[in-house]
């Protein structure tokens, strides 16, 4: 004597409505196109580039952290001492590198630090910020300049 049970199905649909997806889809590339805001840095320190030969670009600029090195912007045509800005902040004090970038390498562990460096600059400054970043862990480091004009018109 077997006995067989019958499975009885629900009388409800199992699909998602998707009807209106499209519209949702829209709205949501709208909104966050309106409130992503491009950050764009203001330079507070003039930065005219050392010239070089062998130059690289870097692809990746998303895992770059800007230290830009030169004299203070006072006014128009006016400049001062010789400061650092990382980010939008110029830095009093060179022992503070090490700890910004030891927190910026905390958040993006294959971050690449490139130094923008006013020629005019002094290299002593520059010895400086590379101990503060040899401190902070930051050895994957780019030096900014602009190419060299060829003779020849290249």
């Amino acid at each position: 004597m077997s006995i067989h049970f019958k499975k009885k199905s629900a009388g409800t649909k199992q699909e998602v409505p998707t009807a209106s997806m499209p519209d949702i889809v829209f709205m949501l590339l709208i909104f966050f196109m309106v409130t992503t805001v491009l950050r764009e840095i203001e330079l507070q320190v003039r930065v005219n580039y050392t010239q070089a030969e062998n130059i690289e670009k870097i692809e990746q600029k998303r895992l770059v952290s800007y230290i830009y090195v030169g004299p203070e912007k006072l006014g128009p045509n006016q400049v001062g001492e010789t400061k650092v800005q990382i980010d939008d902040a110029i830095i009093d004090d060179i022992g503070e590198i090490q700890g910004i970038m030891a927190d910026k390498l905390t958040d993006q562990p294959k971050l690449i630090v490139s130094i923008r460096m006013d020629e005019d600059s002094e290299t002593g400054i520059l010895t400086d910020i590379q101990e503060e970043l040899r401190d902070a862990n930051a050895l994957r480091i780019n030096y900014s300049t602009k190419q060299e004009t060829q003779p020849g018109g290249n």
